[in-house]
């Protein structure tokens, strides 16, 4: 039986449908929230789109950074929020893909959020400072398994997607090292370019300009095939000899659960338009991103498929949100 409390709740996806519906949708600015700091790859990628999508809108889509506990702040305030398309989700790996495998969530992705679009693959890449002993993935993994809890990693939050992913590279390559977690890709760049950290696995959006610069220096990438966007770069399965090693991180766009199909399929559509013009694409490949949007059904594929790959690996290895 409803209670009183809960009875607006359970309503309120159909108010927001019906008032939707009445008027042309968009009728307001829309915001894009991004779960990340300025600067980390979903904030970068997520002001693209929120770009991209102010001209064919009519309506301006102001970015707006809510940051905190590995991007589960930001995407429970879209999960809770209006189901009526003013209201989106830069989404990425770790708050969708990862949270709720190593957390209790506000939010439930599959009830509470819908997917729209994912807009392609970018690999990951390993990453020392130039003064780092190891020259090449190879001598990396020797010296770090030689040295047991020696070495320390940052991530951008516990059971994040940079965590993981470097969790799930330093079991695969025999590594025992220590997890130094922070607010954000962005510190913990800043921690590895300070020294306080000793490598680092993190996208090219938020560390490309720090290789180019001599900065750091990269010694593999995380997906199993050469990437066009990183000639000269071995992927690490085979260049650190960790064979498996294939992950590849995705960014895309969500909804509340409940917002009109037509709203995601225009959205949908908007996106896929300016992802095929060749000045989005070449901005996207400046950060590190293959472009190959997937509309609503084959995104939610393709977190379906995630979870299924990943949860196994997360149990094997005893990874908890602390």
């Amino acid at each position: 039986m409803l209670t009183r409390r809960a009875l607006p709740l359970a309503v309120a996806p159909l108010l927001t449908a019906r008032q939707a519906a009445a008027q042309p949708w968009p009728f307001k600015p829309l915001r894009m929230l991004i779960p990340w700091p300025p600067g980390q790859a979903t904030d970068v990628i997520g002001r693209l789109i929120a770009n991209v999508l102010s001209g064919p809108l009519g309506q301006p889509v102001v970015p707006e950074n809510r940051p905190g506990a590995g991007g589960m702040i930001g995407t429970d305030l879209v999960a809770k929020g209006p189901a009526d398309g003013h209201l989106l989700l830069s989404a990425s790996m770790g708050p969708i893909t990862f949270a709720p495998l190593v957390n209790r969530t506000p939010y439930d992705v599959e009830k509470e959020l819908a997917p729209v679009v994912s807009f392609g693959a970018a690999p990951y890449m390993l990453l020392v400072k130039p003064g780092f002993p190891a020259t090449d993935a190879r001598s990396f993994v020797r010296l770090l398994k030689a040295n047991p809890g020696k070495y320390t990693y940052p991530s951008s939050g516990i059971g994040g997607a940079q965590h993981l992913l470097t969790a799930v590279f330093n079991a695969k390559a025999g590594i025992e090292a220590l997890h130094v977690p922070f607010q954000g890709s962005g510190p913990a760049l800043s921690a590895l370019l300070a020294g306080q950290v000793d490598y680092a696995i993190d996208t090219p959006a938020a560390a490309n300009a720090l290789v180019r610069d001599g900065s750091l220096r990269v010694l593999g990438q995380s997906l199993a095939r050469p990437s066009a966007l990183m000639p000269g770069v071995p992927p690490l399965a085979e260049a650190a000899d960790v064979p498996g090693y294939d992950i590849g991180g995705w960014n895309g766009l969500m909804v509340a659960a409940g917002t009109p199909r037509p709203i995601i399929d225009r959205l949908f559509q908007e996106v896929k338009a300016g992802l095929a013009t060749a000045e989005l694409r070449e901005r996207f490949a400046s950060i590190g991103v293959e472009v190959d949007p997937q509309g609503p059904e084959a995104f939610g594929a393709q977190l379906r498929g995630l979870w299924t790959l990943f949860r196994p690996l997360i149990q094997q290895l005893g990874i908890r949100a602390e």
